[in-house]
């Protein structure tokens, strides 16, 4: 059943982590009014869309998965992207979310009446349903990115974002060019180097690499996470809190990353024999300031003979290939955008207006602001999960998406109990949180290590980052503070 009723208490946006687990916890919490849009024909978010070769977690398993639904049957330690796409069905499943999601449902925005306390909840198909309450689950990883190039459109041959690969093009026997160096690039460079004929990797800035302690679960492992799932829990916990140590260098001692730089330097002497080569991939700022990639295939993979890396920057896209700015042309026959997604700004397609009328575009120009990623002053009833400053630099999201869920479950039931129809946070609440949060930003490595990354909006603020250990946001989202809001 995928019809649309014209009106629920809430509608949910998206069927990736984010909004499955929030449907499952309004089940959990008695909410059954609701249904979740979802642009595609499926579920499954980033892990549905993003197929590429060797695309991968890169965060542990056990870590990368509800703490209320444990998985012991992860085949490795760093699961793929089919594996954690399964895993999100078994979870739609189990709690029985299909009836509520409608798909092919695509959003341009919504419209708030104050009056009557209701948003109309605009699709692209003209369409429209009106909620008391909505949950934007969509994550930022899903607006591919494409460089302002030169002749973008002139090439005649194939070509590609990583996130929409072209299964149907066969790679083998091919000369193919990537674009980029970071965490899709670094999966798919050495997923195809065996195969193609001819491999140029065009990178702009090296990246920080470290070893990925990946392997396959053992069948004990399994068997005791499955039997014992205390067993499983300790693994849980004994990795969360390895890399929560990690936030102390990228948040709170950012000098202490030229220390642990020695890593990625290992890492890089173990990889590549060529100092030439070395030199060219030896970044040139501070550790964690753009996002630290595990791999320990990609290095190895250009120092095959049938791969080259080119640094001299890229002029224009030709019709034969990619001209870079010494003038020397690269003739391939299939260019692959590994260039990442719109993370850090709002996406100009979605219009949103609020309680006096006004844009969230215009009220969001100097870059997108909320109370604890959540809330938006204005705009009465709208929750974001994955929202603005909650993205993180050391471990899993599904942290701070559970917390998130946690946050706006317990709004729900603010509303419920006190019989109010609308709650919005004090602009004075939602500022003063802000300056906070961009106070303590300026000091991290994110800003201070001399890197431009995906982190920072255009207008120079960090719009994308949690400054600060997790456990102090599920601290701080467990229960609303009601006088922080003005119920009506």
């Amino acid at each position: 059943m995928n019809e649309l009723p014209s009106k629920v208490d809430i509608v949910v946006i998206g069927t990736g982590f984010a909004g499955v687990c929030m449907g499952i916890q309004l089940l959990k919490n008695g909410f059954t009014d609701f249904v979740i849009l979802e642009r595609a024909n499926d579920v499954g978010g980033t892990w549905r869309d993003n197929t590429y070769p060797g695309a991968a977690c890169d965060v542990h398993s056990p870590l990368y998965s509800f703490s209320f639904e444990p998985n012991p049957n992860w085949s490795r330690m760093f699961s793929g992207h089919k594996e954690i796409y399964d895993y999100t069905w078994h979870c739609v499943r189990k709690y029985g979310l299909e009836k509520y999601i409608r798909f092919e449902r695509s959003i341009l925005g919504g419209d708030y009446d104050a009056a009557k306390a209701e948003w109309t909840i605009n699709l692209a198909d003209g369409s429209s349903i009106l909620c008391n309450k909505w949950i934007n689950g969509m994550g930022p990883l899903n607006r591919p990115v494409f460089p302002n190039l030169e002749g973008l459109t002139e090439f005649e041959g194939t070509s590609f974002h990583s996130s929409e690969w072209n299964h149907a093009y066969d790679l083998s026997d091919k000369k193919v060019a990537v674009i980029g160096t970071g965490a899709s690039a670094i999966q798919i460079v050495p997923s195809i180097a065996k195969k193609v004929k001819e491999l140029t990797l065009f990178q702009r800035t090296a990246a920080w690499i470290i070893s990925k302690p990946d392997r396959k679960m053992t069948e004990t492992e399994k068997w005791l996470f499955k039997h014992v799932p205390f067993i499983q829990k300790l693994y849980r916990w004994r990795v969360y809190w390895q890399n929560e140590v990690t936030a102390i260098v990228l948040v709170y001692r950012p000098h202490l990353a030229r220390v642990i730089q020695g890593l990625g330097i290992k890492q890089l002497h173990k990889g590549i024999k060529s100092k030439t080569l070395r030199q060219k991939l030896k970044p040139n700022y501070s550790m964690g300031c753009k996002r630290i990639l595990p791999s320990n295939h990609f290095y190895p993979a250009l120092e095959r003979s049938n791969v080259h890396l080119n640094t001299d920057g890229i002029l224009r896209i030709s019709e034969n290939g990619i001209v870079d700015k010494g003038g020397r042309e690269t003739k391939v026959d299939c260019i692959i955008y590994a260039t990442g997604f719109e993370a850090a700004d709002f996406p100009a397609w979605f219009k949103v207006s609020g309680n006096k009328g006004q844009q969230l575009m215009d009220v969001w120009k100097d870059g997108p602001e909320a109370y604890l990623g959540t809330t938006v002053s204005g705009f009465p009833n709208m929750f974001m999960l994955i929202g603005p400053n909650t993205g993180l630099g050391h471990t899993s999201m599904t942290i701070m998406i559970e917390a998130s869920v946690q946050y706006t479950i317990s709004c729900l039931k603010a509303l419920r109990d006190k019989n109010a129809k609308s709650m919005d946070v004090k602009p004075e609440v939602q500022a003063a949180f802000n300056t906070d949060i961009q106070k303590k930003l300026a000091k991290t490595v994110w800003m201070t290590g001399g890197c431009k990354s995906w982190y920072i909006s255009k207008t120079g603020k960090n719009t994308s980052l949690w400054p600060g250990f997790t456990f102090s946001y599920i601290n701080r989202t467990k229960k609303v503070k009601t006088e922080e809001y003005i119920l009506e």
